[in-house]
């Protein structure tokens, strides 16, 4: 064995040490082949299962070829850091039809902040230990098909649920990737799938958004129609959604490998503004003030005042009829064509 092999072999282990310290739960590293999920992706793409992400396939070509994103990379460090809030009683919540549900990623900071600074850091770390490198960090708002670059580093398989699943961690965590111009020792891939032949993850899905195993259909996905899509929830999604008002997590938290997960330590993920347990309709009587303030710093704040108060009213709709319900729904009534024809649903729904 080389000195140089000695060397990024004794860098490797820096690295995940160093990892470690920032607060990333796993370090892995790869090499940045061509995606073998590209024939893959691109039938996901064909069957128009991304609805309207357009992103997602006018930069196909960046996200099928890492080094068309970053032409210097030879290797890829993958880091999975956890998210999930401890003392949250996610399941109540979702049976209790006057709370809002928020996806548990979003309660807290925007994690692409977080893990974007961390990385910079370990970047930092690794310039100062072997020299200037040409390295570039990224989070999941860049082209990079990250679930599969961090399977190929050993951080877990991707499961039935289109989740990355780690056998002693669950799926309640973030993926980033830091690409790198040096040649670093790679991590035994997950080559295997330990889903079995459960499909739990595929049945309780509110909205059958699953084509198949391992096959979304963001169109239906309730993370998508509430998150991504701009206009219009469809109607027959609706009654489906129940109280979920920003993203979905019933496909992870019937997964049986989330029995491992554990409760981040993390500050920046913890939630804030009472989101873990807060009111339909405290939330949907936020002004638009008081939205941009306590979103400030929150992934929620990207879907904008308009669409919050639209998934709000499809969560009234689908709770209980009160005085106080009724009069807030009414006061935003006229508001936008697009909350309008919301509120006039929940209003129907409730007087059925």
């Amino acid at each position: 064995m080389s000195d140089q092999t000695d060397s990024m072999s004794e860098l490797a282990e820096l690295i995940k040490h160093w990892g470690k310290e920032l607060g990333f739960q796993q370090v892995g590293i790869c090499r940045p082949s061509p995606e073998r999920h590209a024939e893959y992706y691109q039938q996901w793409l064909d069957n128009g299962y991304h609805g309207e992400m357009d992103y997602m396939r006018s930069r196909a070509a960046l996200r099928l070829d890492p080094l068309e994103l970053h032409p210097k990379t030879r290797s890829i460090i993958a880091v999975r850091m956890d998210y999930l809030p401890p003392d949250v009683d996610t399941v109540k919540i979702l049976d209790h039809p006057t709370r809002a549900y928020i996806s548990r990623y979003a309660l807290g900071r925007d994690y692409h902040k977080t893990l974007r600074k961390r990385l910079a850091m370990l970047a930092d770390k690794i310039s100062a230990h072997a020299g200037p490198a040409s390295q570039r960090p990224f989070v999941d708002s860049a082209p990079v098909l990250e679930r599969a670059c961090a399977e190929r580093a050993g951080l877990g398989w991707i499961g039935k649920n289109t989740m990355l699943i780690n056998p002693k961690a669950g799926s309640w965590f973030f993926l980033g990737e830091l690409f790198t111009e040096l040649e670093l020792p790679v991590d035994q891939p997950h080559t295997e799938k330990h889903c079995g032949s459960c499909k739990a993850c595929l049945d309780i899905c509110p909205t059958q958004a699953f084509a198949g195993p391992f096959e979304l259909d963001a169109r239906k996905c309730i993370s998508y129609l509430t998150i991504e899509l701009n206009g219009a929830i469809p109607k027959q999604f609706r009654k489906a959604i129940g109280n979920r008002v920003f993203g979905c997590d019933d496909c992870q938290l019937i997964c049986p490998w989330n029995k491992f997960a554990k409760p981040t330590d993390e500050q920046d993920f913890k939630p804030r503004h009472g989101l873990d347990s807060a009111e339909l309709v405290d939330l949907f009587m936020w002004d638009e003030e008081t939205f941009s303030r306590n979103t400030q710093g929150s992934p929620i704040k990207r879907i904008g005042y308009e669409r919050w108060l639209r998934n709000l009213a499809i969560g009234l709709g689908n709770g209980q009829r009160c005085e106080k319900v009724t009069a807030a729904l009414q006061a935003r009534l006229n508001f936008s064509p697009l909350v309008h024809e919301h509120v006039q649903w929940a209003l129907k729904q409730l007087n059925a």
